[in-house]
Parts: structure tokens; C-alpha cells; sequence
């Protein structure tokens, strides 16, 4: 394929994109909200003005709350940025420019989802007043103004780089230069995860501080109900949905994308090489565009099935919001799956092979089926992990015994259901990695994210749809409206599981293919009398790697000890001062005062920030240090073992917490009946143990838990980008 004809289809698919962001992002805000708006006289019953009027003057404080955090967060992040940009400056120029744009997109998709987010929730609970098939088009609209407008930005600011890059640094489509221009390049992808992992890791601080302080002290101590106007943590609950859940894992899932994309380029520029006519191997610009072309057709189709379930599948019942949602993923899926292999023939070679450090071939006779084959392997494989992935309601029953026993039962599950994705994954890699290297592994990665456009606009209705809850509740809509309004969130707690199912699942290839490229770059290093001294790779009886596979796999239970400690901490203070308030004024359990909601929100914010500190720290300096001193071989032992480790307990603690999250739900619906056949909800002892049980699992499935994804992709992608400078280092250790 020639690289203007790929670059075209690429921007044409990224315009489509904004545009089709940009129509439902008008469509949210055509929803003028007053009173007197039709169909509604009759369904809000008695004083319909004061109930509108704090239904938007709750919005205002979610929107200010969220605001006012980013605006702090960003501050912060930008100062860390700017002296990691500094430090590459002696990598390279070029690293340090595609670095700080990859950070600023990172920051401008987060800002986006979280406007967008802050903006539907309120709406999605006016809606709800209306009908459930408005309010569900509402909030799934929100969502898919974020996904489209974060893949679509990403692919066209990337897209970008590699057009200016090339032209400036690549002299007559040399292989040399090519090769250097996407090492330049991958640094995109490490400015994205480098404020993902700040932007999940302080999004999660605040909103599980304010989510555990709410529930310890509303629930259990003053038996109040969910999102009650009473409690002073609401409406900080209900900002960190916002912060956390939508930029947080807009960021995330931005840094999957880039790396990904990043680790094929790389990967292919040195690796993969076409045979001509005449049987000599070369490569060109536009041969290595195919995985941006498979992202590109992912957003078009995506359009497509997205325009279905907005204009044609309208949900009327409650029974059918899960399945609208999931249906979106499948049919992404289904539809995706000939367009990828019609890319693969149309944008690779149609011979090519795979070579290694010394030139000598790797793998031979390779045709297109080798690539889509792995792409589809990765994109099916996303979807077995995402509907897996879905948290289990059995563990409500052990609530009947008290919270240790639910306690109990809900860490089995967790350990349990690591079974299904670890061993999906591991066939994906192992099946790529036969056919086509690394390279396979970072294309399986690009497919399972082929769709990602429909898997955050699904991840993203979650969030709205658990706010407009809240709203509706504190606004005192009424219990219709809020029936809604629950059945909406119960599909949305499915759907946010999914998503951190594929957010986990893509990590860990994307992590796997950003180590293969980091094993090719420190292969072909040559030092200057001709050698090759890093060529064999890692081998696990290497002393070096073999003791840093170990400390590589102590990373992220030292990250998780951080970010829990610090949700702990966090929530100990929001626990105090919601007790305070109620303690000091009494006015406020009466309903005769309004709690100040500011003071929460300032503790949340305040300790966010500071808390996300040490673990980013954690993760960056570690691989940096140990490459500095131990050299590349030290890091090549040191990224596997934080990689097997990480996503084992990544996918534990979502699922722990999910699991203990849909217990409570469940009892609170009215489901759960004991031995007697009587029903225990809001109240009773089982609920007690129920909200125990997910307040413990709160920080695991919505801070330790997605945030460890990040760990394991930020170590790799900064790793591939200094590898160059580990094998200029390594002072403390030589073979």
C-alpha cells in the first residue's frame, strides 16, 4: 500500500469520527431542562420547579467538583511532565516532542469524556422522568462522544507525528532512518500512559475516598439511603465517578491504543521486511501502516453499529438495556472480522519475512492470512475476556452469615475468575507469537482495541448512568424515576466490568508486545567495534534475569499497597467529616439543613493528589534505575515478572470487587431471600454485610485493580524508549 493512499483513509476515518462525536455531542445538549417541558406536568407531582431547579444545581456541583480536580490534577501532571521531558531531551528531540504531544492528548481525551460525562448525567436523570428508552439514549449518546472522540483524536495526532517525522527524518524511504523515526515515535505512546497512570491512580483515589466515607457512615452507621441528599460524600461520590471512571479510563485505554500502535511500528520497522520482484527484501512507509488502517475501518464500523443502537434499537424495558449494550460489542466483533482480513491483503506484502538482529531470516514464507489471523485472535479474544469478565451475584447468599463470609467468598471468586482471560491470553500470545513474533503479539493487541471506539462508549454510559442514580435520588424525583435510573446503573456496573475485562485483557498484550520490542531493540544494538552484545536476548538462567523476574513480579503488590493505603487514608478523613457534620448539625439528618459538600470534595481533591505521588513514582523510576545501573538484561527480567504478576491481580481485585458490588445491588433490589423465604433488603443485616463486603472492594476493582494495568504498560513503553541508553549503562553489573 502506498503511504498517501493509507494516510487518506486514515484521516477520512478519523473525520468521520469527530463528526459523528460531534452530532451526539449536539444532541446531548439539545435537552433545554425546565419544568414545563412536555410530557412531564404529569409525572412530576407537586412543587415540579424546586425539584428541577436542584436536579440542575446538583448537576452544577458535579460538573464544578470535577472541574476544579482536573484543573488541579493537570496542574500537578504538567509539572511531572515537563522534567520527564527534559530528562528525554538527552534521549532525543524528537522522543521529547512526540512524549509531550502523547501527554497532552492523554490530558485533552480525559477532559473531553469527563465534559461530555458531567454534562449527560443530569440529563440522562431528566430523561428519565420522560421515558427509560430517552434516558438510556442519553446517557449511551454521552458515551459515545468520548469513545469516538478519544480513538479518533489519538489516531489523527499520531498519524500526524509519523507524516511530519518522516518527511524531515527519513532520507529516500531508508530503512535506518525508518527504523530510528519509530523508536522517536513510540514516545507518543509513553506520554500517553505516563498521565494515565496519574490520571487513574488520583481518579481512583478520589472517587473510592469519597464512595467509602459515604457508605460507612450513610449506610451502615445512619442507615440512609443511596445517594442520599443527607449524606455530605454524595455529591464528592458522584464528582469521582466522573474523574476516576471516565478520564481516568479514557487515559488508560488512550495508552493501550498508542502503545500498541507504537509497539507494532516498531516491531515491523525492524523485523519485518517484503520480498520484491527480484527477491531482495526492502520495506517501505505505507507496508507498516496496516495496524493504523485496522483502527481506522474500527472507527467506521463502529459508527455503523453505534447509528444502530441510537436510531433503530429502542429500549422500552428495563430487560433489554444489558443486552442492547452487549449486542454492541458483538456486533462490532462480527462486523470487524472480514474487514480485517480484507486490510491485511490489501495494506501488508504479499510475501514478506520476519528477520532478526544479525539479518539472518526468523521466519519465512509469510503471507497476509499470518496478520489478520492474529488480529482476529486478539479481537474475539476481547470480546470472551469482556462478557467473562461480567461480576456474578451468587456471592449475595454468603451475606446471610455476615461479612466475613462474604468477604471470603468474594476473594475466591476473584481468584477464580482469572482462569478464563489468563488462559484466552495466553493462547492469543502463544498462537501469535508462532506465526508471526512479536509483531504478532502487538497486532493481536490492535485487534482487540479494533472496536475500542464502541468498548468506551459503553464503559462511559456506566459512569453517566450511575450519577444520573444519584441525581435522581437527591433531586427526589420520585420512585419511578428512579427505578429507572437503577435499572440503567445495574446495566452499567455490567458494562464497567467489561470494560476493565478489556482494559486488563489489551494491557497485557499490549505489555507483551512493547517487551518484544524492547528484546529487538536491545538485540540489534551495535557497539562500536561491530559487535552485538545483547543478541541472544533474555534467558531465564541468566542470574540477572532470573532475580529480577522476582523483583519484577513484587511490583505490583508493592503498587497495590500504596494505592489501597491511600484510598484508606483518604476515606479515614471523609469518614471523620461526614461524621462531623452530622454530629454538629443535626439539621442535616432532618433534612432542615444542606451539608457542605465543598468540605468533602476538598478532601478528596486534597488527597488525590498528594497520595498519587509514590506509586507513580514507584513505576517510573524503578525500570529507570534498574536499567541505569543493571542494564537492558536486568529490565528484560524485571518487565515479565511485573507483567505475569500484574495482570493475575489485576483481574482478581476487579472481579473481587465487582463480585461484593453486586451483591449489595442485589439485596438493595429486593432479590436476596433468606432460608425463611423472607426478603432482606436496605437495612437488614445481610444488606450490612453486603455493603461491607463492596466497600472493601471499592479501592481493589476501581483503583489497585485498573491501575495496575497501567503499571505494566508504562514500564514497558519506557523501557523500549531508554533501551538504547541501558546498553550504553549498566555500571553496577557485567557478565
Amino acid at each position: 500500500m502506498e503511504f498517501v493512499t493509507a494516510l487518506v483513509f486514515i484521516f477520512i476515518a478519523c473525520g468521520c469520527g469527530i463528526a459523528w462525536a460531534i452530532f451526539n455531542w449536539i444532541a446531548v445538549h439539545k435537552i433545554e431542562i425546565h419544568h414545563k417541558h412536555e410530557g412531564l406536568t404529569e409525572k412530576l407531582q407537586g412543587a415540579e420547579q424546586e425539584k428541577i431547579e436542584t436536579l440542575l444545581e446538583i448537576g452544577e456541583h458535579i460538573s464544578d467538583g470535577a472541574q476544579a480536580f482536573l484543573k488541579e490534577e493537570y496542574t500537578d501532571c504538567s509539572v511531572f511532565i515537563a522534567i520527564m521531558a527534559v530528562a528525554l531531551i538527552f534521549v532525543s528531540p524528537w522522543s521529547t516532542l512526540a512524549f509531550v504531544l502523547g501527554a497532552a492528548t492523554s490530558m485533552l481525551c480525559g477532559y473531553l469524556g469527563m465534559a461530555i460525562a458531567t454534562a449527560a448525567n443530569f440529563r440522562t436523570a431528566f430523561c428519565a422522568i420522560r421515558s427509560l428508552s430517552d434516558a438510556f439514549q442519553m446517557a449511551y449518546r454521552g458515551g459515545c462522544v468520548m469513545g469516538f472522540l478519544l480513538v479518533s483524536i489519538s489516531l489523527s495526532i499520531l498519524s500526524l507525528i509519523i507524516i511530519i517525522y518522516n518527511a524531515v527524518l527519513v532520507d529516500n524511504g531508508d530503512v535506518e532512518n525508518l527504523i530510528s523515526m519509530f523508536d522517536y515515535v513510540a514516545a507518543y505512546g509513553l506520554g500517553g500512559s505516563t498521565f494515565a497512570l496519574f490520571g487513574r491512580v488520583g481518579g481512583g483515589i478520589y472517587t473510592k475516598a469519597a464512595d467509602v466515607g459515604a457508605d460507612l457512615v450513610g449506610k451502615v452507621e445512619k442507615n440512609l439511603p443511596e445517594d442520599s441528599p443527607k449524606n455530605p460524600a454524595t455529591i464528592a461520590d458522584n464528582v469521582g465517578d466522573n474523574v476516576g471512571d471516565i478520564a481516568g479510563m479514557g487515559a488508560d485505554l488512550f495508552g493501550s491504543f498508542a502503545e500498541s500502535t507504537c509497539a507494532a511500528l516498531v516491531v515491523s520497522s525492524t523485523q519485518l521486511r517484503a520480498i520484491n520482484e527480484d527477491g531482495f527484501l526492502n520495506i517501505s512507509i505505507g507496508q507498516l501502516m496496516y495496524p493504523l488502517m485496522v483502527s481506522a475501518f474500527g472507527i467506521g464500523i463502529c459508527i455503523l453499529v453505534s447509528g444502530y443502537a441510537v436510531f433503530i434499537q429502542k429500549v422500552t424495558d428495563i430487560h433489554k438495556i444489558e443486552s442492547t449494550l452487549k449486542q454492541q460489542l458483538l456486533l462490532s466483533t462480527v462486523a470487524l472480522s472480514p474487514i480485517i482480513i480484507g486490510i491485511a491483503y490489501w495494506a501488508l506484502p504479499a510475501n514478506y519475512v520476519m528477520i532478526q538482529a544479525d539479518g539472518t531470516t526468523q521466519l519465512e514464507n509469510l503471507k497476509p492470512w499470518h496478520a489478520f489471523v492474529c488480529s482476529l485472535m486478539g479481537l474475539w479474544s476481547g470480546l470472551l475476556i469482556g462478557y467473562f469478565t461480567d461480576p456474578v451475584r451468587e456471592v449475595a447468599k454468603a451475606c446471610g452469615t455476615g461479612a466475613a463470609t462474604n468477604i471470603i467468598y468474594g476473594l475466591a471468586l476473584g481468584y477464580l475468575s482469572t482462569i478464563v482471560p489468563i488462559v484466552s491470553i495466553a493462547v492469543t500470545a502463544f498462537l501469535s507469537m508462532k506465526l508471526l513474533s512479536f509483531y504478532g503479539v502487538a497486532l493481536a493487541a490492535l485487534g482487540m482495541l479494533s472496536n475500542l471506539t464502541i468498548g468506551l462508549a459503553i464503559d462511559a454510559y456506566g459512569p453517566i448512568s450511575d450519577n444520573a442514580g444519584g441525581i435522581a435520588e437527591m433531586s427526589e424525583l420520585g420512585e419511578d424515576v428512579r427505578t429507572s435510573t437503577d435499572a440503567l446503573d445495574a446495566a452499567g456496573n455490567t458494562t464497567a466490568a467489561i470494560g476493565k475485562g478489556f482494559a486488563i485483557g489489551s494491557a497485557a498484550l499490549v505489555s507483551l508486545s512493547l517487551y518484544g520490542g524492547y528484546l529487538t531493540r536491545i538485540q540489534t544494538f551495535q557497539k562500536s567495534d561491530g559487535s552485538f552484545p545483547y543478541s541472544e536476548g533474555a534467558k531465564i538462567d541468566d542470574p540477572i534475569i532470573f532475580a529480577m523476574l522476582m523483583i519484577g513480579a513484587m511490583l505490583p503488590y508493592a503498587f497495590s499497597a500504596f494505592t489501597m493505603k491511600s484510598v484508606g487514608k483518604a476515606a479515614l478523613q471523609m469518614v471523620e467529616e461526614v461524621r462531623r457534620q452530622l454530629h454538629e448539625h443535626p439539621g442535616i439528618y432532618a433534612g432542615t439543613e444542606e451539608p457542605d459538600f465543598r468540605a468533602c470534595i476538598a478532601i478528596s481533591t486534597k488527597a488525590s493528589l498528594k497520595e498519587m505521588i509514590p506509586p507513580g513514582l514507584l513505576v517510573i523510576v524503578t525500570p529507570t534505575a534498574v536499567g541505569l545501573f543493571f542494564g537492558p538484561q536486568a529490565v528484560a527480567g524485571l518487565l515479565p515478572g511485573a507483567l505475569v504478576s500484574g495482570v493475575q491481580m489485576a483481574i482478581s481485585a476487579s472481579n473481587t470487587g465487582g463480585a461484593w458490588d453486586n451483591a449489595k445491588k442485589y439485596i438493595e433490589a429486593g432479590f436476596y431471600k433468606n432460608d425463611a423465604g423472607e426478603v432482606r433488603k436496605k437495612g437488614s443485616d445481610e444488606h450490612k454485610a453486603a455493603v461491607i463486603g463492596d466497600t472493601v472492594g471499592d479501592p481493589l476493582k476501581d483503583t489497585s485493580g485498573p491501575s495496575l494495568n497501567i503499571l505494566i504498560k508504562l514500564m514497558a513503553i519506557l523501557s523500549l524508549v531508554l533501551a538504547e541508553t541501558f546498553c550504553k549503562t549498566g555500571w553496577l553489573y557485567s557478565e
